[in-house]
């Protein structure tokens, strides 16, 4: 087997078994740290224009993927020199870093305790880490769609996208669409601080979640039938719901999941003290209720293994026509 894919698959496996250990430093918090740093710098070279400010988000953008990019690039050439095996150990823990699947379960699993434990304010503290919105007023069942909606979302950009480029280009790719994404998180707000500036990584983030998500979406409909969901529901309400957010790509995983449990996701929420009106994903056929949680992360981690075996499959394939 190529060392590459076994590289992503062991740091696959690796990440389902330790996750993301809140005692370790993650080292995509030092791309959050290069971003805001790159920010504050930026702001202060251009102008306060609307033109200005787009241009500083470019160069944040370009500057901040090369520079991560170059990093992993260089820190797996450095390695190879010593020895090659070393450098396969590197990457496999890059590709470790890079995935969030295990975090993903572990995070709204508390959220799921919080509320089995009939701890609301506890609860609402939980997935506040997990999510943007406003928390304060959420009630039990508003709680628990937060917490499943986290999870069905970041089903793509959490775990199948980067696995897709950890796939296509190893570590440095990863790295590369991880810092991307780490941007939009950051600076792609539509508010008055980020509407130019955070722009670019916002688009730019769009056009390489633009594949991931429908494939995400479809293998997610895929993985249903092995977690006892309707995989038939799933697909019509990923080919009805898919496109009901503001984002072409943020709506096609959420509606997987909503029609896979058969309960409506989305719908108004508040961002920092503001009511925004959303349309919403799937259809009421049951009331959403606490389980729906570790029911979420069951899908989660389906669709994630599944992917792994199709990525893993054609990659293989084409590897061995070269």
């Amino acid at each position: 087997m190529e060392l590459s894919l076994l590289a992503v698959i062991l740091g696959f496996v690796l990440d389902l078994i330790v996750g993301d250990p809140h005692w370790l430093y993650h080292p995509i918090r030092l791309v959050g740290h290069l971003i805001s740093g790159l920010e504050k710098l930026l702001r202060s070279i251009f102008p306060k224009t609307e033109q200005g400010e787009l241009i500083a988000g470019g160069f944040l953008l370009v500057l901040t993927a090369g520079i991560t990019t170059a990093v992993a690039w260089g820190l797996l050439l450095a390695a190879g020199l010593v020895h090659p095996y070393l450098r396969f150990a590197l990457e496999v823990i890059m590709c470790y870093w890079v995935l969030a699947t295990k975090s993903l379960k572990t995070e709204t699993m508390k959220v799921y305790d919080a509320l089995k434990e009939g701890d609301l304010k506890k609860a609402r503290f939980a997935v506040s880490m997990v999510v943007g919105r406003d928390t304060e007023v959420l009630d039990d069942i508003g709680v628990t769609k937060a917490a499943v909606e986290t999870v069905a979302e970041n089903a793509s950009d959490g775990v199948i996208a980067p696995l897709l480029f950890l796939m296509i280009g190893g570590a440095p790719l990863g790295f590369f669409y991880k810092a991307v994404n780490t941007m939009d998180s950051m600076v792609g707000y539509k508010n008055d601080k980020y509407l130019y500036f955070g722009r670019a990584a916002a688009k730019f983030d769009d056009v390489l979640n633009y594949i991931p998500a429908r494939l995400s979406g479809m293998l997610m409909c895929g993985a249903a039938a092995f977690c006892g969901m309707d995989s038939k529901n799933a697909w019509r309400i990923y080919r009805r719901d898919r496109y009901n957010h503001s984002s072409p790509n943020s709506a096609h995983t959420e509606a997987t999941a909503a029609g896979a449990m058969h309960i409506q996701l989305a719908g108004n929420a508040y961002y920092f003290g503001k009511l925004y009106e959303k349309p919403t994903l799937g259809d009421p056929d049951r009331p959403v209720e606490y389980e729906d949680i570790p029911r979420v992360n069951r899908l989660l981690y389906a669709t994630a293994i599944l992917s792994l075996v199709v990525f893993g499959l054609v990659k293989g394939i084409v590897l061995w026509l070269i």
